[in-house]
C-alpha cells in the first residue's frame, strides 16, 4: 500500500479499470505482485517517519523498557526500524533477533543494518525458531490483526520468553475507527481483509487466558486532520489500497465525500492502537 500516493488536490482517480481481487499483501508480501511488494515497503516507511505512530511506538518503549545487555526478539520487524531503536538500547552487551515471515523485508531489513547488535532472519511468529525461555523480552507489532490464530501466536511468543520476561504486543483496533466530515467510511472498511479487526483490544484478554501476569492494556489513540496525512498510516486513504480492496463504484462515492470534506477543512479520522504488555510466570 502506497503510503506516498498524494490526494490529487483536483480532479478524481482513474476508475475505468475493474479492481483487483480483495488480498493482503501484508500477510503474504512476498507472493504479491512487484508492484504491491514495492507499495507495502514504500507504506511501512512512511508509517514509520509519520509523527502519530512515532508517538506510539514512544509509548510503546516506555512500557516495554529494553535496557542493556537484554536479549530481546521483535517479531514483524518489516524494514527494520524498531529492532535498530531496540539494539541501540539494549547495547553491545545485548542483541535483538528480527524476525519477518517475509523475506523480501528481511533482505531490505538487513540493507539497512547500522551495525547495532541485531540479526535479520525470515520467520514464522507460530513456529519461532529458537529455544524455551530464550529471550527476556519479545515485542510484536501489528502482526496479530493478520493472523487466523492469535491465540496460537501469542503461546508461541511466551514459549521463547524466560520465566519473569515480557511479552508485549502492538496491535490496532479497527472497530475503534471515529471520523467525522465524509461519508461511507463504515462500507470501505468492511471491504479490508482483516481477519481480526478488533485485534488490539483483545489482547489483553488473549492474554490472560495463555496464562501471562501482570497485563498491563495502554490505549492510543492516532488522529489526522487531512486525508493526505491519514494516508501515510491508514490503508483505507491509500489510493492503491482502495483500487485492491474497494469496488470502484464504491471508490468514487468515497473519494468524492472526503475530497469534499477536505475542501471544507472539515476531514477527521481516528482509531486507536493498543500497547498491552504481560510477564511470563515463573521467575
Amino acid at each position: 500500500m502506497d503510503a506516498t500516493s498524494a490526494y490529487p488536490r483536483s480532479g478524481r482517480p482513474h476508475h475505468g479499470e475493474a479492481p483487483q481481487p480483495p488480498g493482503n499483501p501484508f500477510a503474504h508480501l512476498d507472493a504479491a505482485a512487484d508492484e504491491a511488494q514495492s507499495h507495502v515497503i514504500r507504506y511501512l516507511d512512511a508509517a514509520a517517519a509519520h509523527h502519530e505512530m512515532q508517538r506510539m511506538r514512544s509509548a510503546a518503549f516506555d512500557v516495554f523498557v529494553p535496557t542493556p545487555g537484554e536479549r530481546l526478539l521483535d517479531v514483524g520487524c518489516g524494514a527494520g526500524e524498531v529492532a535498530r531503536q531496540l539494539g541501540a538500547r539494549v547495547g553491545k552487551e545485548g542483541h535483538v533477533s528480527a524476525v519477518d515471515r517475509s523475506a523480501l523485508a528481511v533482505s531490505v531489513a538487513s540493507s539497512r543494518h547500522d551495525g547495532t547488535p541485531v540479526d535479520y532472519a525470515v520467520g514464522d511468529v507460530m513456529a519461532l525458531d529458537a529455544p524455551d525461555g530464550h529471550f527476556d523480552g519479545v515485542r510484536c507489532e501489528r502482526v496479530l490483526q493478520h493472523l487466523g490464530d492469535p491465540d496460537g501466536a501469542i503461546r508461541e511468543l511466551i514459549r521463547v520468553t524466560r520465566p519473569g520476561g515480557r511479552v508485549c504486543v502492538i496491535d490496532t483496533d479497527w472497530s475503534s475507527c471515529v471520523w467525522d466530515g465524509f461519508d461511507h467510511m463504515a462500507e470501505v472498511i468492511r471491504c479490508f481483509p482483516f481477519p481480526d479487526q478488533d485485534a488490539g483490544r483483545v489482547v489483553r484478554a488473549r492474554m490472560v487466558r495463555a496464562g501471562l501476569r501482570a497485563t498491563a492494556p495502554l490505549p492510543v489513540t492516532l488522529r489526522f486532520t487531512t486525508p493526505e496525512d491519514a494516508a501515510a498510516v491508514v490503508p483505507f486513504f491509500d489510493l492503491h489500497a482502495l483500487g485492491m480492496c474497494v469496488e470502484p463504484e464504491l471508490q468514487k462515492r468515497f473519494l468524492d465525500s472526503v475530497y469534499e470534506s477536505a475542501g471544507r477543512g472539515h476531514f477527521l479520522f481516528a482509531f486507536t492502537m493498543w500497547i498491552t504488555v504481560g510477564r511470563v510466570a515463573g521467575s
